[in-house]
């Protein structure tokens, strides 16, 4: 497994990118598009082998974006930005589709079920991952994180302070990562907390679950660790260096034998799955990247794979992945 720098777009927006995501092909467009958000409060779409623009920026937040999730059918995304509210728009005209509040705090990570039909987000210093349905973007629900036992306040002086979520391809596990280090796992058929993971103490700002097993959990943490959890056994059962300082991100590969990281050392790396070990590192950027993310599978002429990375720097890179 490798990957090929194919092409970088540099002042790809006017403030540092924090944001990237891969909305799917749909029916009424043939391939996946690239979308990424700034703290320019706007984001961009780009098409998926040549990095061109797929249309003007889209805007509607008051302060940066900071996360981006996109719906399974490829038609809808969701964007967080730093003034608190969750934007659902329309990938291909911009359109706003809905605002969700999320009071009385920010929201940081977001990410649609595996089936669309609710969208999850970590709620910052409420401790809380609140949840809407996505048929009429109603809230469902606000699950509590319970402190561990023994454990040390956050640094926010209260409570969790709540930064990434993800759910487990079968849509049966919800997991969430906090500033202390710990993330909280919930059954989401029963929206009922299971129990937390532990081994890393600073913060976990990225965690995936890979398409191919529904119990396996991904998550990069800032003390420079990657950990491979069982979720559902509560297991570390595997963890990978490498990164000189912070992992600020991660997403796992469509094949599910590979991951890639972006770093506050300003590096991309690859790693193979199976020798819990890193392959490659890249250098494309010149600050500190915070969003990686595999195109999705699927799509007319698809026959390769595709990383995308952007960074504090204003870039974007984009890899083939083989």
């Amino acid at each position: 497994m490798k990957l090929a720098g194919l092409k970088s777009v540099d002042g790809a927006h006017e403030e540092s990118i924090w944001a990237a995501a891969w909305a799917p092909a749909a029916d009424h467009r043939p391939t996946a598009v690239l979308l990424t958000g700034a703290l320019d409060e706007t984001i961009r779409a780009w098409r998926p082998d040549d990095l061109a623009a797929a249309g003007p920026p889209t805007r509607g937040h008051a302060l940066g974006v900071v996360s981006l999730a996109t719906h399974p059918a490829g038609a809808l995304a969701a964007a967080v930005s730093l003034d608190s509210f969750v934007r659902v728009f329309d990938v291909d005209s911009g359109a706003s589709v809905a605002t969700l509040e999320a009071p009385p705090s920010e929201v940081w990570g977001v990410q649609f079920h595996p089936k669309g039909n609710a969208l999850a987000a970590a709620g910052g210093g409420s401790g809380s991952v609140k949840l809407w349905d996505t048929e009429k973007w109603q809230p469902i629900t606000s699950l509590a994180i319970p402190r561990p036992e023994g454990a040390r306040p956050d640094k926010t002086g209260s409570g969790k302070f709540v930064l990434s979520v993800a759910w487990s391809p079968d849509g049966k596990l919800l997991a969430c990562g906090s500033m202390d280090g710990t993330i909280a796992v919930y059954d989401a058929i029963r929206m009922k907390f299971l129990h937390h993971l532990e081994g890393h103490h600073m913060p976990v700002r990225s965690m995936v679950f890979p398409p191919v097993d529904p119990h396996v959990l991904f998550t990069a943490c800032d003390d420079r660790h990657i950990h491979i959890y069982d979720a559902k056994e509560k297991a570390l059962i595997g963890a990978m260096s490498g990164h000189a300082s912070w992992v600020l991100s991660i997403d796992v590969s469509p094949d599910g034998l590979a991951v890639a990281t972006g770093s506050s050392d300003r590096t991309v790396r690859l790693w193979d799955i199976n020798m819990k070990s890193s392959v490659q590192t890249m250098s494309n950027h010149s600050d500190q990247v915070w969003a990686v993310a595999f195109r999705p599978p699927g799509g007319a002429g698809v026959r390769a794979g595709r990383l995308a990375s952007v960074s504090d720097d204003k870039s974007i890179s984009l890899y083939d992945y083989s």
